[in-house]
């Protein structure tokens, strides 16, 4: 009988868990975020509050699990960067992606809301960092180095400067709201960055 039930009550927990991240992202896409509660998600997601505080002891903590299941996939394992064998082609897919994702309203209310939280929660941050941005620059460095072994950038090239360069702008531009973020920024993005950390090609003898 133990067995039996034991994969019900999982499979209810999870979708507990899934209605409960769909509900925050669905809330702070619909409101400001000052105005989102706990008590609301858990009206939204049809369960009790005690139910969303056993599993995580604040708002910022659900919004910030609710970012991070969009960059997972369905077997809960972060996404990687697609490798085609052609950088340029690869990074501006990610790029393009990137921007629009950034572009999108309600992506845009949550990572500006997630982004606040960090900034006067040390715990957050240090999740932050371990959960999602570090594995994310993990498997861009990854892919840059698949690069480096295609020959396709400099064999000596600094992988962490080449991340700022490609990222960094686009982050900037989100955050001062400073200029449009489409795909030809993506893109040119991309250039910029190939061009500085390409494959040297030599230098010619003076004459």
């Amino acid at each position: 009988m133990s067995t039996e039930k034991g994969p019900d009550h999982s499979r209810r927990k999870e979708r507990s868990r899934q209605a409960i991240l769909a509900a925050t992202r669905a809330l702070v896409a619909e409101e400001a975020y000052e105005k989102v509660t706990v008590e609301a998600i858990a009206a939204r997601a049809g369960v009790g509050k005690q139910t969303i505080y056993r599993r995580w002891p604040s708002k910022s903590a659900v919004v910030f699990a609710a970012l991070l299941a969009l960059s997972e996939d369905a077997d809960g394992q972060s996404l990687a960067l697609p490798d085609t064998g052609e950088v340029n082609t690869d990074l501006k897919l990610v790029m393009r992606a990137t921007a629009e994702e950034f572009a999108d309203p309600s992506f845009d209310r949550m990572i500006r809301a997630l982004n606040a939280e960090i900034a006067n929660d040390a715990a957050l941050a240090a999740e932050y960092r371990e959960k999602l941005a570090q594995p994310l620059e993990e498997a861009k460095k990854a892919r840059l180095r698949s690069a480096q072994e295609a020959g396709q950038l400099d064999p000596d090239a600094d992988l962490d400067l080449a991340l700022e360069m490609l990222y960094a702008p686009l982050f900037q531009r989100w955050l001062h709201r400073s200029g449009p973020l489409t795909a030809a920024y993506a893109d040119s993005l991309v250039d910029a960055t190939l061009r500085a950390f390409g494959p040297r090609t030599g230098v010619e003898s003076p004459k």
